[in-house]
């Protein structure tokens, strides 16, 4: 078959194929072109799952007359300019959109009408186009001072075959809500709504630019939830700016639905995020939980490249191991900071598990209640700590000295005598079921679950003494040889420096060949060729060799759990306070090496309203 020239207007049908996937591609190129318009209020309407009707209006710049047969001509873009020499640099693209594809593709397969007022214009004009066929401007009513209306109709009705591999209308139109949440979420500034089949679906006033602003607009659309037991990230390094917010461990998914990425704005969809996120959370969470988090990139935008994909909807970064490594020190960073501040949920589960029952209220005792006589807090409790239980006989740097009544110190003002209760923690006043602690704190009560509690305390420990001393390493009686994927091999060998830190020892053996020296003795008898390829496999998925990481982390956390305190141990009140103390010193002590909360806080107001106080 000799080679021709295609027809345009099929042209204009493959190049939609690639841009307009589905009604909600079609949603985010419109609302993407409002956006870069300078909108602040984007208001979308959907019919039919969007495949019968769609209309996006905005507030922003608006169109002239005589732009508004350019906007829907291929490759005729507002958003690049050329340079003083006349070349084009798409290296350095600051709008959403650039390739001028978006209007003419949906038009191509769709019936397509624009009307629009540019900013400081009397008049509104209007353009149809159906099929790809342009008709001509013509004026047109308009509601607003100055904007767009956009209107797609029959969405696929010139493309028949596309419209077969569309889901049912329910599914578009969730990808619809889903595809408008992450715009908001992207740009809070901005006020958004939604109508899916005139229903009211989502409504979403501008916030405040900023970090409350971004927050109130991630609860918004996350989850009241999210707000609540979101960190938030803020770190910069070599030019590349991290900020947004991350879940506490307990606050935990069982999918990484709720991970999103934004990327000067943009939202997209990159393996990158996966991976750190995994490494940065691998100390705190099972392998089936995924936190939810929201994080935003900001770099120059000659170090991203956005023209990767027709939909825009990946990028690659110029140095990856940067934008990598900034995720992951900046999570740890900010988990750290947490200390052992845990999940709210939990207590809320907590508080609805208890229901009121029928029994009458038992008789006050005359004596009264006494913090310091029922609860087990003795003068000298700290001092007195048992040694019987591993990782409790040392000093915490937060306790203080306690609390002696009738006992004044020398000098001109003794200091104020410092109430246990005033502890983060608060004063431990019984064992239930010898396995749970009660203690009181100033405006609640706080139940810890003293295995989980000491296991992570042991666990800290413990990574603490391997990252000083090092990782000892067994030498293998005859070294092992691994064969690999050449490429695979390149990218493992190029990791072994690393690799030695952590204890395993290699070197390559000729192409797709790796030798195995030694091993981390913590492994004991381990097989070295299947963790090899473990550690090949996340090179080539996640950039970072988690396989040995984890499994070091396993043996710690094995080790660790055998070595703390065993539900069913009955512990002293010094021995329980003292726990405490140790929690409140030691980051990530809210949850254990699982991810599970070891305590539950429930606030005094909320006691109250279970028994109709409030």
């Amino acid at each position: 078959m000799p080679i021709h020239r295609l027809p345009p207007e099929l042209i204009n049908r493959i190049a939609a194929g690639e841009v307009v996937e589905r009604p909600a591609s079609a949603v985010k190129e419109l609302v993407e072109n409002a956006l870069d318009a300078g909108a602040a209020e984007v208001q979308v309407q959907a019919d039919g799952g969007g495949l019968t009707r769609i209309l996006v209006a905005d507030d922003g710049a608006g169109l002239s007359a005589e732009e508004l047969p350019l906007a829907v001509e291929r490759h005729a873009t507002s958003k690049l300019a050329p340079d003083d020499a006349g070349d084009y640099d798409l290296l350095r693209i600051a709008t959403l959109g650039f390739r001028g594809e978006a209007l003419p593709s949906i038009g191509s397969v769709a019936r397509l009408s624009i009307a629009s007022r540019a900013k400081g214009m009397a008049d509104a004009h209007a353009i149809f186009v159906e099929g790809g066929a342009v008709g001509q401007v013509t004026p047109a009513g308009f509601p607003g001072p100055h904007g767009a209306r956009v209107e797609v109709r029959d969405l696929f009705y010139a493309t028949p075959a596309r419209l077969k591999f569309m889901k049912s209308e329910r599914s578009e139109s969730q990808a619809i809500g889903e595809e408008l949440k992450r715009q908001a979420m992207a740009h809070e500034a901005v006020g958004f709504a939604l109508d899916l089949d005139g229903r009211r679906t989502l409504r979403l006033p501008a916030e405040a630019a900023g970090d409350a602003g971004r927050l109130a607009r991630l609860g918004a659309v996350m989850g009241r939830e999210f707000s609540e037991n979101a960190l938030l990230i803020d770190h910069e390094r070599e030019g590349v700016r991290l900020t947004g917010y991350a879940g506490l461990p307990t606050y935990n998914r069982g999918n990484a639905a709720h991970q999103y990425l934004f990327v000067n704005g943009r939202p997209v969809r990159d393996r990158l995020l996966q991976g750190a996120l995994r490494g940065a959370y691998a100390d705190f969470l099972a392998r089936d939980r995924h936190p939810a988090c929201a994080l935003y990139i900001e770099l120059d935008p000659s170090l991203v490249d956005v023209n990767v994909h027709p939909a825009k909807a990946e990028v690659r970064f110029r140095d990856p191991g940067l934008v990598r490594g900034l995720i992951v020190s900046g999570l740890r960073h900010s988990l750290a900071s947490a200390g052992h501040r845990a999940s709210t949920t939990v207590s809320m589960a907590a508080l609805g598990g208890f229901r009121p029952q029928g029994f009458p209220p038992p008789r006050p005792s005359g004596a009264g209640f006494s913090a310091w006589a029922q609860g087990g807090w003795t003068p000298n409790a700290v001092t007195a700590v048992a040694q019987a239980i591993p990782g409790l006989s040392e000093v915490s740097a937060r306790s203080e000295e306690p609390y002696a009544p009738g006992v004044a110190e020398d000098g001109p003002a003794a200091a104020p005598a410092f109430d246990p209760v005033d502890h983060p923690l608060g004063a431990a006043r019984a064992q239930v079921h010898e396995t749970y602690i009660v203690a009181q704190t100033r405006d609640g009560v706080v139940i810890v679950d003293q295995h989980a509690a000491h296991e992570r305390l042991v666990y800290e420990r413990m990574k603490g003494e391997l990252s000083e001393g090092g990782v000892a390493r067994q030498a293998l009686l005859l070294p092992e040889v691994v064969e690999l994927d050449p490429a695979e091999a390149e990218r493992v060998v190029a990791r072994a420096e690393e690799l030695l830190a952590l204890g395993l020892a290699i070197e390559s053996f000729g192409p797709g060949a790796i030798l195995v020296r030694e091993v981390p003795a913590l492994l004991g008898e381990t097989d070295a060729a299947g963790l090899v390829r473990d550690i090949a496999d996340d090179l080539a998925e996640n950039g970072q060799a988690l396989a040995l990481k984890e499994r070091l982390e396993d043996v710690c956390s094995t080790m660790a759990c055998h070595g703390s305190v065993r539900a069913g141990r009955r512990l002293t009140a010094p021995e329980m306070n003292a726990l405490l103390r140790q929690m409140e010193a030691t980051p990530h002590s809210g949850q254990c090496n699982h991810g599970r909360p070891t305590y539950v806080e429930l606030k005094l107001a909320d006691i109250e309203r279970l028994f109709g106080r409030r």
